[in-house]
């Protein structure tokens, strides 16, 4: 059996590549790094992923900027872990909050072992844990829909990875980090990825206040059950990388967490649609199933690589019932996170971490060959209250500091978050984009034509924009 490689400080990006070969450290442990690289070719599809799970939830005229926002996260964040956002959260000489800036730039992050595991190429470790920080700023971006401007939401997204995500990242998984070190058992992302994106959205829809209801059919219901279902599925899909590459090489408890991520999301969608079932008495909701898989893919998370498959079932059932059952969570909170990204991700999250503190399995992570994490189910009744810790920390912080982030944006000239009202009652589709549509333009040149160029070029009233809106409601309603 091949030796896994040692991180030399002396050569800290694995050697000169004109003098020696690099590749020859990992001979015979190649497969690692090739499954890794390959769990992150399909993360990344969750990332367009969410664009047409929210392009679809949104009312159809808000619907493209949801699409053109993933990809522009992507590029903005991609931008931010190159710059400084991979040292800040996992260089090796970083302190038990956030890292330094020995890795800034990207500087000696090549070939040499990775902090995460010796059998994984850095760079391969720095790509696979940028794509963890896409998804959950897409995740975040939902807070703002049908009412958010996209450029000051550009900039929330480099301002939020590098001083919430950044620094959660390093507290969870860094070897440095104090969460790592207490320890919390966080698998794949339930503090760093589902709470800090749950309660940050959550802060997002609380400072942007609610969108303007004005009567239209249409307001608070998904314009697009295709597109939710399709987003869903390519989630599903990636999240098989998300939680199968987290136990960062190609053993059995990394094929174990795949295993368990197909479970939960199953049973999540047994769970959310029972609870449909009930509610509802005997009717069925196709969203319903596709909110019931993300919970189950939620919760799961932090789990996936300690449990076993039945308690993987279990933990899938009962987050989606938890979910489900807090429909109205935004009328208690008087908060209009249209997009339940708290509802999924906050609440899914903070349920799977508990699960994982009460059901995590030492024979469970010894199937990697080094690891042994016991839960209360094991008799290591303490872990639920460490898991308690990271839930408490992770919450205040990524809320209080989003809220901090986004009153301090919205006070910079050029900067308001908000479109304006005529705007909103448009649409994001016609207020910020140019000569483009989520559909067919049949559909709206005939009620917009020269009217939505006579509101943009003479600054008509309120009234004057919500008469267009009304008009293009009708077409988008029957459609839907």
């Amino acid at each position: 059996m091949a030796t896994a490689p040692v991180y030399d400080p002396a050569m800290p990006n694995g050697g000169d590549s004109l003098v020696v070969d690099v590749n020859a450290q990992y001979a015979g442990l190649e497969y690692h790094y090739t499954y890794l690289v390959f769990c992150g070719f399909i993360v990344w599809l969750i990332i367009p992923g969410i664009g047409l799970l929210y392009g679809g939830l949104a009312r159809r005229k808000s619907s493209l900027a949801l699409l053109f926002q993933s990809l522009m996260v992507c590029g903005v964040v991609t931008f931010q872990w190159m710059f400084w956002g991979y040292s800040l959260a996992y260089s090796r000489t970083g302190n038990a909050f956030i890292g330094d800036l020995a890795n800034f730039g990207l500087k000696n992050v090549m070939s040499a072992p990775s902090p995460g595991s010796a059998v994984i190429p850095e760079i391969v470790f720095c790509l696979y844990q940028m794509l963890f920080c896409a998804c959950t700023v897409q995740l975040v971006i939902g807070g703002s829909f049908e009412r958010g401007r996209i450029l000051p939401s550009l900039v929330f997204s480099f301002c939020w990875a590098t001083i919430v995500y950044c620094p959660i990242a390093n507290w969870t998984w860094n070897a440095n980090g104090w969460l790592y070190n207490l320890p919390s058992l966080d698998f794949a992302g339930g503090g760093p990825v589902h709470i800090a994106s749950g309660w940050s959205a959550l802060a997002y829809a609380f400072v942007l206040g609610k969108r303007k209801h004005t009567g239209e059919p249409s307001h608070g219901k998904p314009h697009n059950t295709t597109l939710i279902f399709l987003g869903t599925v390519l989630i599903w899909f990636g999240w098989f990388g998300f939680n199968g590459g987290s136990a960062l090489n190609g053993s059995i408890r990394a094929m174990l967490a795949a295993f368990n991520t197909n479970t939960a999301a199953s049973f999540g969608v047994l769970g959310w649609t029972l609870v449909d079932y009930i509610r509802t008495r005997g009717k069925f909701s196709v969203v319903g199933a596709c909110c019931g898989a993300i919970a189950g893919l939620v919760g799961i998370t932090p789990a996936a690589g300690y449990v076993s498959v039945w308690i993987a079932a279990l933990i899938g059932f009962l987050t989606a019932v938890v979910c489900a059952s807090v429909q109205d969570l935004n009328k208690w909170l008087h908060i209009d996170e249209g997009m339940d990204v708290f509802k999924l991700h906050g609440i899914g999250g903070m349920c799977g971490s508990f699960f994982t503190g009460i059901f995590a399995q030492s024979w469970v992570s010894a199937l990697d060959g080094s690891s042994q994490y016991p839960g209360g189910i094991d008799g290591n009744g303490v872990q639920v209250g460490k898991q308690f810790a990271e839930i408490t920390a992770i919450s205040a912080y990524s809320f209080t500091v989003s809220c901090i982030l986004l009153y301090a944006l919205k006070y910079i000239p050029g900067m308001h978050l908000r479109v304006t009202e005529e705007g909103e009652m448009m649409g994001l589709d016609i207020d910020q984009f140019f000569d483009e549509q989520i559909g067919d333009w049949s559909m709206y040149e005939n009620n917009l034509g020269s009217t939505v160029h006579g509101i943009k070029g003479t600054g008509a009233t309120t009234s004057s924009a919500h008469s267009v809106h009304q008009s293009t409601e009708i077409p988008m309603t029957k459609e839907a």
